[in-house]
């Protein structure tokens, strides 16, 4: 059997699900530079890989317009969407999982973008031309880990 198959009997112990705080939820989101933006497309979700850096409680995303966010979506101005970040270990069972629920809007503003500055820079190496900013509104995690 692989890693990704391996029962859980077979597991050195049981596993405890812990619910996490939002402050450590957006800790450990902090932590890590890549996440999953998802948003409705055609009336479908859409998820997409991206960079991200947390800058006062708000995660910004580095990209192109229409790669993060649906184009119309994005230029209205504000779009819901869910933000989701982990540290899995397969084989053990064990790790944490974040997700960030918010609003997502184009960062105008020509001082805030400089804040920013050129990072994070873009997951899958394409140029980027604008920002991305979520509030999150609400903030859920769980750490797996042995009991």
């Amino acid at each position: 059997m692989t890693a990704a198959t391996t029962p859980t009997e077979q597991l050195p112990g049981p596993r405890r699900l812990t619910a996490l705080a939002p402050p450590e939820c957006l800790r450990l989101l902090g932590g890590v530079p890549l996440g999953r933006i998802v948003f409705t497309a055609g009336g479908l979700p859409a998820i997409r890989p991206v960079s991200h850096l947390l800058v006062d409680g708000d995660i910004v995303i580095r990209t192109h317009l229409g790669a993060a966010l649906p184009t119309e979506g994005a230029r209205r101005g504000k779009v819901v969407v869910a933000y989701e970040a982990d540290e899995i270990d397969a084989t053990a069972h064990t790790g944490w999982s974040v997700v960030a629920t918010g609003v997502a809007e184009l960062v105008r503003e020509p001082a805030e973008l400089a804040r920013y500055g050129s990072g994070p820079a873009a997951w899958a190496g394409e140029h980027v031309d604008c920002a991305i900013r979520i509030r999150p509104e609400l903030v859920t995690g769980y750490r797996m880990d042995v009991a």
